[in-house]
């Protein structure tokens, strides 16, 4: 769709841009589940007489399987829900410029993956959305997908 018909669709269909504050909210959300549900998964390989050295060295080299981690976890609920837990609590959800529905798999993939190089290149994707009228961040332009208000 271009950018003219998506404005003609969210007029008709009263579909409104999501603010960037629950953006950050639902982001905040997601990074405090996604952080817990590490530990719960490796909390058992930190040795309990660990040290602040030794278990920052540890946690280093358990950081790909955290980028693993939150590309499942954004991928898989993007697609099949259109929605992270933390969009989910407010009230936001991504849909695909394409056919107003929940992303592909493929698209979702690619935004979590985007999203990730987004974070270590010290959030400049985010920041992107201030400037963009769509509010857009790099994975959203990658993956054809905008955040919207579910009411």
């Amino acid at each position: 769709m271009t950018d003219e018909q998506i404005i003609e669709e969210f007029e008709r269909e009263d579909i409104s841009l999501a603010s960037i504050k629950k953006r950050v909210f639902a982001y905040t959300v997601d990074e405090i589940l996604i952080s817990v549900l590490f530990l719960i998964i490796y909390f058992g390989q930190i040795p309990r007489d660990a040290g602040y050295e030794q278990t920052i060295n540890l946690l280093n080299g358990l950081f790909s399987y955290i980028i693993f981690l939150k590309v499942i976890y954004q991928a898989f609920f993007v697609w099949a829900y259109g929605a992270t837990p933390g969009k989910m609590l407010t009230k936001i959800r991504v849909i695909s410029t394409v056919n107003l529905g929940n992303p592909d798999m493929i698209y979702a993939i690619n935004r979590s993956l985007v999203r990730i190089v987004s974070e270590s290149l010290f959030y400049m994707g985010f920041l992107w959305a201030f400037t963009n009228p769509k509010r857009e961040t790099w994975h959203d332009k990658v993956a054809k997908t905008l955040v919207v208000d579910v009411y």
